[in-house]
């Protein structure tokens, strides 16, 4: 019963533990995978930001399609025109990317004189807002010819502010010569006032150096940087007062924290909640575009999530452990939950993986779907030993035998010396190791004789047909004596019977228990007991029987006639009887 109680515990631990896996891998996939798909990946913002190298392998004779208008500048197309300008935007080359802008036609207060720093604000909103993805820009000189827009204006994106959105288009406008190129249009370079009030750097952007906004890192500016340093220190003494106090209350409570579990607290849990206020902090800063896709990423999230979860784990791990030991199931804490934990830890680390590259950028579904092959595979040529992992789980679970325990399985006697993953040592009687495969081992009838209370007692004694009924009383009344007044004899139940007639012997069966676990305790004891059943059979006068013949001889005496005609007279009156009744 006790048994059967600490299975049914310990596979409500395992299914709970299963569960929690099962929660905290999905609450990490969903966590981990928020996504917003108007954002680029990281590793669009690093091809974005890496100068193209010309072409080497090109040949001479290749020349520029001829409907491509020439322009200094490059404005032939919707394309390399906002290329042209994000080009020399990086460059901090203000004045060449105000040419790319369209200033005819703007409202009063607002001249080409001041165009570099029109050029400077859209790169700041554009910067702020959006991401432009230039493959999907015509390459056209004429433009997108089905957008529903006028043939000479393009949409590059739409910006979404307070009021309404905001189109920022292009415009094909004659150059000088009458050479029509591709311009910001005149009505997107009118609302740059208004669109950088909203997404400038403000207060900020007044008492900053130029250089902190203009000089950039992986797409992002220098003040940011600066600002994250500032942040993460912030961060840092928040969370670790945090902690402190958690830490401290936890102390003054009744079920005081484990060393674990203040570990617990001061890596992982101090290390997330730094990142929480760090992102918090960043966000309203009010990040560019490339700074969001960097967060979009999210590796040191990522990494934080992965190792918090992982050390939940083993907080859980150490305690199934604790509870694995107070049952008496040592083999189960110390060679099973250790593999189980570096699997879930394998499952962890893999998903936090996948997630990553999926933030940067990369495709995934492909990468899915060469696990999803390659594991089935996996699962195919590992069937066996997953069979035996799992008969080895049964065995570490269920306990049917332990290591050390006197067994009998199939035909073999022995004494188990190791359960691992793959199979089952044996020592055998003849002092040989039987190794059994542990998904064939977990399906045999076990006989543990290690966990017996107590051993049997139960020889049946054979007695000549000679023997008269007194001596057979005789011999019962003294084997009861004996079996009642032993120590090692347990008294209930204690009982001896005359049971059968053989075929050639009267059968006596002795039903009894010895208080004894030791199978040569046992022996010592069932020794005593059959020498002294052997004296006092042999003072009542009879003897042992054997498979034996007996022949009687006769002289011809017969039957005696005197009881046959008594049997048939007494017959006779039961007929008698029986007539007048009916």
């Amino acid at each position: 019963m006790d048994t059967n109680i600490k299975l049914i515990k310990c596979s409500f631990a395992i299914c709970r533990f299963t569960l929690l896996t099962a929660i905290l891998a999905l609450a990490m996939t969903i966590v981990l995978s928020g996504l917003s798909f108007a954002q680029p990946k990281l590793k669009e913002v690093l091809k974005g930001h890496t100068e193209e190298e010309p072409v080497k392998d090109k040949p001479k004779t290749e020349i520029k399609k001829p409907d491509i208008p020439l322009d200094e500048l490059d404005r032939g197309t919707p394309r390399t025109s906002v290329k042209g300008f994000f080009k020399a935007t990086r460059k901090r080359d203000y004045e060449r990317a105000a040419e790319y802008l369209d200033m005819r036609n703007l409202p009063k207060g607002m001249d080409r004189s001041n165009g570099p720093n029109m050029a400077r604000q859209l790169k700041v909103v554009l910067d702020h807002t959006v991401w432009i993805d230039l493959d999907t820009l015509s390459p056209e000189p004429r433009g997108h010819a089905d957008d529903g827009l006028p043939t000479y204006r393009d949409l590059i994106c739409r910006i979404k502010t307070p009021g309404e959105d905001v189109d920022v288009l292009l415009q094909r406008v004659p150059r000088s010569d009458g050479v029509h190129i591709w311009k910001f249009a005149s009505k997107t370079v009118a609302q740059l006032p208004q669109l950088y009030k909203h997404f400038g750097y403000g207060y900020i952007g007044e008492i900053l150096p130029a250089a902190f906004f203009d000089i950039e890192f992986l797409g992002i500016h220098v003040w940011m940087w600066a600002s994250i340093v500032v942040l993460t220190v912030l961060a840092y003494f928040l969370a670790l007062v945090a902690t402190a106090i958690l830490t401290f209350f936890l102390s003054r409570s009744k079920a005081r924290p484990s060393y674990r579990l203040k570990r617990f607290i001061a890596g992982p849990i101090r290390l997330l909640i730094i990142i929480l206020l760090l992102r918090a902090g960043i966000n309203l800063l009010g990040p560019s575009v490339a700074m969001r896709s960097l967060l979009q990423a999210k590796t040191i999230f990522i990494i934080i999530i992965a190792w918090t979860i992982i050390g939940l784990f083993g907080f859980i791990f150490n305690l199934l452990a604790d509870r694995f030991r107070r049952n008496d199931q040592d083999s189960a804490a110390t060679v099973l939950l250790p593999v189980l934990r570096n699997v879930a830890t394998v499952i962890v680390i893999t998903i936090a993986l996948i997630v990553w590259l999926d933030n940067i950028g990369f495709n995934v579904t492909t990468l899915l779907a060469g696990l999803g092959v390659g594991g089935i595979a996996l699962a195919l040529a590992l069937q066996k030993s997953i069979e035996n992992l799992i008969g080895a789980i049964t065995l570490y679970i269920s306990k049917p035998v332990r290591v050390g325990d006197f067994c009998k399985f199939g035909e073999v006697l022995g004494t188990i010396e190791e359960i691992g993953f793959r199979s089952t040592r044996i020592r055998t009687l003849d002092h040989t190791i039987v190794s059994v495969p542990n998904a064939e081992f977990a399906n045999l009838h076990l006989n543990n004789f290690s966990k017996r209370k107590k051993i049997w007692y139960h020889p049946r004694i054979s007695l000549r047909y000679e023997t008269t009924p007194d001596q057979i009383r005789y011999i019962l009344s003294e084997i009861r004596k004996l079996l009642t007044s032993h120590q090692k004899v347990l008294s209930d139940p204690a009982r001896v019977r005359f049971t059968n007639f053989g075929a050639y012997s009267l059968d006596l069966d002795i039903f009894a228990y010895i208080d004894a676990i030791q199978y040569g305790e046992y022996l010592e004891i069932s020794e005593d007991l059959n020498l002294q059943i052997m004296d006092i059979i042999a003072q009542a006068g009879s003897r042992f029987a054997f498979p034996s013949q007996t022949t009687y001889l006769e002289s011809g005496q017969g039957l005696d006639k005197e009881l046959t005609r008594s049997a048939e007279a007494q017959v006779g009156k039961w007929r008698v009887k029986k007539s007048d009744t009916e």
